[in-house]
């Protein structure tokens, strides 16, 4: 499938305090947009190549595990079962950061606090608890994942970490 411009190598900059400091100005407008519409702009994530081929993108509500504050973190999410109810499947989310060389802090943040909510088009809060998927059910969720968003297999590449992928199980 094609990227839409995405490098084959991890492209110079992308580790730089600028592209930090847009990635997280995007993210704070799109929970904004998301939240202000309950979910019916700010769902989907249409750039790179979700251009053709949009991602569902839930709102992560977690605590800061030093801070001790809530924040709210658009990512991009795959239905474990689709087309069940909402709040009734496990969600699958992916802690790529664009194949950044460090983990997001979202995923600190819900290895110490594992239970949070999610926020769902349509939906307030959906009460789950994280999990990281072993190795073994990593390798089976991970070509849905690709499928679902194929940038996923570039950030791989582009870094030198183990990309962990979490399940979040309805509370």
């Amino acid at each position: 499938m094609p990227s839409f411009g995405l490098p084959e190598e991890r492209p110079p900059g992308l580790d730089s305090p600028w592209a930090a400091r847009a990635i997280k100005y995007m993210a704070k407008a799109q929970v904004k947009v998301f939240e202000a519409t309950n979910g019916r702009i700010g769902n989907t994530w249409r750039v790179g190549a979700g251009f053709k081929k949009p991602v569902p993108t839930l709102l992560l509500h977690h605590v800061g595990r030093t801070s001790g504050r809530e924040f709210t973190t658009p990512l991009l999410y795959l239905a474990d079962r689709p087309g069940a109810p909402v709040g009734t499947s496990d969600l699958v989310i992916v802690g790529s950061q664009g194949g950044m060389p460090k983990h997001p802090q979202w995923y600190r943040n819900l290895l110490a606090q594992p239970d949070v909510a999610v926020s769902l088009p349509g939906r307030r809060r959906v009460a789950v608890h994280a999990r990281q998927a072993p190795a073994e059910e990593k390798a089976q969720l991970w070509p849905r994942l690709v499928d679902l968003y194929a940038d996923f297999e570039k950030y791989e590449r582009w870094t030198d970490r183990e990309i962990p992928v979490l399940v979040l199980s309805p509370r």
